[in-house]
């Protein structure tokens, strides 16, 4: 049985020309490595400081070394990290279910907060860290990098990991720093992929006032028609299924058009070169508010848990994925020449990640603060600090824009581009165990347990979680406009978010719900 075993790991590490045995064997070690993943998850879900993504990337690591000392350390790959698998199957069905299982009303009710901390801080951190790395880097001397490059590094190490960041907030604990967190992620991910396909396209040799405003336009017209798309698709496969109603005959219909049409959307987005994260996101929240309701009891069960359950393995094999391809001897080989550059860099890289995000946090929260007049709708000083530290991890987004701009296909000669990949694996690393580790306990040491704002009763009929509903008191459920059910144009300006949400109600009752379907307001 040990022989069997150091046979297959030989083969895994790439010493058998036989392909088709390797590929079953990765496969075959890959499930179980899930499945102990899942256990070892399960296990360690009370505790304190381990959580699910931190299990992953241990069991990948620890896996990695196994597999080199079984191969004598000849293997040069063990698992290639590719961007075009992450991008294409692996991040969808995240990024999908997120916007499928999110409480729509708490969301859009932060909605200004998140797209101010998605958008406008992602912009900021992005300067700070383009700029920065561009001026002390060239003390480091790590190799010749292009104006492109540097831009490249602010996008990359600018995507926060909202998956991680996900598994230790709680939403029912500390509902408001889980909504604006969570809201954040995706609209960072977004943004910051977006930024590093428009660096790609644009002509950086010459850059002027009417390149930038060509740059700021094309950027946000991506995030415009990117969210449009996904609307779009949703709507149409609500009037699908409110029309032709699939579950009379078979419910398998049913749930295969809504994962069909929830991946055509992240394709299409893909195909005309607009943003998928944002397109499948906003797809997912138009699903649950209407082509969810289409659909019969048995389909909604159904898709629910299918849905969390592809983005669960999806999570869990990216993280499993990451630890084990860290251990690749082939990137760290022009390193081990120099390797006080290369934890010089890693070095520089986590400060300006820190000082990136500090720098717009705490200014837009000021902000933020200064336009609410109610004390309870302000952010702390304790949660500011929360909002920063939960967002410092790095994951698999920024792994996957590493590669694509520094290795193609894996592989890299250059030593710049070496000393790059080595630094983002060793940033990602280090923020998801570090600061992945201390959240928890940090979030219990700044927002004790009896800091959290009770949690109503009230239900969400519209959303797939059907969770109780923090937030949503002060007389504002029902239409958002208080006492008045009818808001004035004061109202408008005292509570926006609240009379838009009152007035969308009556145009979704009166026009959107009769032909896309859905449940109908109390």
């Amino acid at each position: 049985m040990g022989g069997g075993l150091g046979s297959a790991l030989i083969r895994l590490g790439g010493l058998s020309s036989d392909s088709d045995q390797v590929s079953v064997d990765s496969i075959t070690l890959l499930v179980a490595l899930l499945c102990a993943c899942i256990v070892l998850g399960h296990l360690l879900e009370e505790n304190r400081w381990i959580n699910e993504s931190v299990t992953a990337l241990f069991i990948g690591l620890g896996t990695g070394t196994i597999i080199l000392l079984a191969t004598k350390g000849r293997s040069s790959r063990i698992l290639e990290f590719d961007e075009e698998l992450f991008f294409i199957y692996l991040l969808p069905p995240i990024i999908f279910n997120a916007g499928f299982q999110v409480k729509k009303k708490q969301f859009f009710r932060n909605f200004m907060n998140i797209t101010m901390f998605g958008a406008a801080g992602t912009l900021i951190s992005f300067c700070v860290i383009s700029f920065g790395a561009k001026r002390l880097f060239e003390t480091l001397d790590i190799g010749y990098l292009e104006l492109r490059d540097y831009l490249a590094i602010g996008a990359i190490f600018s995507a926060t990991d909202s998956v991680c960041t996900l598994q230790v907030l709680n939403q029912d604990e500390t509902p408001l720093l889980y909504s604006l967190v969570f809201g954040e992620g995706v609209v960072n991910d977004a943004t910051s992929v977006v930024l590093f396909n428009a660096i790609q396209k644009f002509d950086l040799t010459q850059i002027n006032s009417r390149t930038g405003l060509k740059f700021i336009g094309n950027f946000f017209s991506l995030l415009i028609t990117s969210t449009l798309l996904g609307v779009l698709i949703g709507l149409l496969c609500a009037y699908i299924t409110k029309k032709l109603y699939f579950g009379r005959h078979s419910t398998d219909r049913e749930i295969a058009i809504m994962i069909l049409m929830a991946y055509l959307s992240y394709i299409m987005a893909e195909l005309f070169d607009l943003s998928g994260i944002l397109t499948v996101f906003f797809c997912g929240i138009v699903m649950s508010h209407y082509t969810w309701h289409n659909v019969t009891e048995s389909s909604r069960v159904t898709t629910k848990h299918a849905f969390a359950t592809m983005s669960f393995i999806a999570e869990t094999f990216i993280f499993l994925y990451v630890g084990m391809d860290a251990l690749d001897i082939e990137k760290w080989k022009f390193v081990s020449r120099s390797p006080g550059k290369s934890i010089g860099a890693s070095a520089l890289l986590l400060a300006l990640v820190l000082i990136g995000r500090a720098s717009f946090v705490f200014p837009l929260s000021f902000l933020s603060n200064f336009a609410k007049k109610s004390k309870s709708d302000k952010l702390s000083l304790k949660q500011q600090v929360t909002i920063w530290w939960a967002g410092l991890m790095r994951g698999a987004v920024s792994m996957a824009l590493a590669y694509n701009q520094f290795a193609k296909s894996g592989h890299t000669q250059q030593p710049g581009n070496a000393i790059m990949i080595t630094c983002t694996i060793t940033v990602v690393l280090f923020s998801t165990v570090v600061f992945g580790l201390l959240t928890k306990p940090l979030v219990r040491l700044l927002l004790p347990p009896s800091d959290h704002p009770n949690i109503m009763n009230s239900v969400d009929p519209s959303s797939p979680k059907s969770l109780a509903l923090p937030l949503l008191g002060n007389g504002l459920e029902s239409g958002g406009g208080g006492e008045d059910s009818t808001p004035s144009f004061r109202t408008l300006l005292s509570t926006p978010t609240h009379t838009v949400h009152h007035y969308w109600r009556k145009f979704d009752d009166a026009c959107m719900r009769p032909v896309f379907g859905g449940r109908f307001s109390a």
